[in-house]
């Protein structure tokens, strides 16, 4: 993919999260001055069970295929929100267990491997994030025959498949790691998978 184009298309992932995240929180700020005025039941509760999950992955998304500026901090706080909304919303939890900021490069590799492992996830489970000074390691119970052995072949740099729009991150994360030379490890054990990257 080249630069041009991969830059582009982080924009319009931008504008898109950007344009989507002022309306989401209206409904937010609603839904809260309705349950002050005591109107609650089944009905609010799944629509605001729905308007978080739909803020967190909006804020996710903006962070995982969004533009990644350099040297801009993404804090600990920020991810463990949008973190803490995306594990309410379903069967994936995640475990983000660094207690620093991070470079926004770094929170969106991390971002799109978590993704690589949740599409791989039927079951659900525990999403695990943690690092040191030069690598992450993000790991979860996740089957290397799904969503298919080809994209996790692609993900660690060798010729793929065209990926479907929810398969795109096997396709993006390796683009973007080629910038500095990188590429994912998978490392397997037992019934997970260790994805491995190298820190910004």
């Amino acid at each position: 993919m080249a630069d041009h184009t991969r830059k582009l298309a982080a924009l319009v992932g931008s504008r898109i999260c950007h344009d989507l995240i002022s309306p989401i929180g209206a409904i937010q700020n609603g839904v809260e001055l309705l349950a002050m005025e005591g109107r609650s039941g089944p009905e609010m509760a799944l629509i605001e069970d729905s308007v978080m999950n739909a803020s967190a992955r909006v804020r996710y998304m903006r962070i995982a295929f969004g533009i990644a500026g350099e040297g801009q901090p993404v804090s600990r706080p920020e991810i463990q929100s949008i973190l803490a909304d995306m594990s309410r919303a379903g069967r994936v939890r995640y475990d983000w267990t660094l207690t620093q900021d991070c470079a926004r490069s770094d929170a969106q590799h991390v971002f799109l491997a978590m993704m690589c492992l949740e599409s791989a996830m039927p079951r659900g489970g525990t999403i695990l994030a943690r690092g040191d000074d030069a690598h992450w390691l993000i790991t979860g119970p996740a089957e290397d025959d799904r969503p298919s052995p080809a994209l996790w072949s692609m993900l660690t740099g060798e010729e793929g498949v065209d990926p479907l729009p929810a398969q795109v991150q096997f396709a993006l994360l390796p683009e973007i790691l080629k910038d500095s030379g990188a590429q994912v490890e998978i490392l397997r054990a037992g019934s997970g998978l260790t994805l491995r990257l190298p820190r910004a």
